[in-house]
């Protein structure tokens, strides 16, 4: 995380990530506990007419990396859905993958010895 960028993109930034996070559950990500405690964090780390406000700039780097670590864990799961491994394949089904097909047994329907 080379720069961190302005304060109110990673705010924003953090709000899509808990809009992602409670669509499953279907309810409003204002009601969480998350969303009051990111509101009243940044709201009294707010600039004021201090020239080097150091807390505010503690918390938009802390802000920066919780939002990066939200996003990481978000795609990660969303790799592992699509690429995890479903069990057990076929001899059919693994030909099929590589674009092979298996040679069919003479004799049409069955064939036995």
């Amino acid at each position: 995380m080379a720069a961190l960028g302005s304060p109110l993109r990673t705010w924003r930034g953090l709000l899509r990530e808990l809009r992602y996070l409670n669509a499953a559950t279907g309810r409003p990500y204002r009601h969480t506990a998350a969303y009051r405690y990111l509101v009243k964090a940044f709201r009294a780390h707010r600039v004021t007419s201090e020239k080097l406000c150091r807390a505010r700039h503690e918390l938009h780097f802390q802000a920066a990396t919780y939002l990066c670590l939200l996003r990481s864990i978000r795609e990660h799961v969303a790799l592992h859905q699509e690429f995890h491994g479903k069990g057990e394949r076929s001899a059919e089904e693994s030909a099929g993958l590589v674009g092979l097909k298996l040679p069919q047994q003479p004799g049409g329907k069955g064939w036995e010895p």
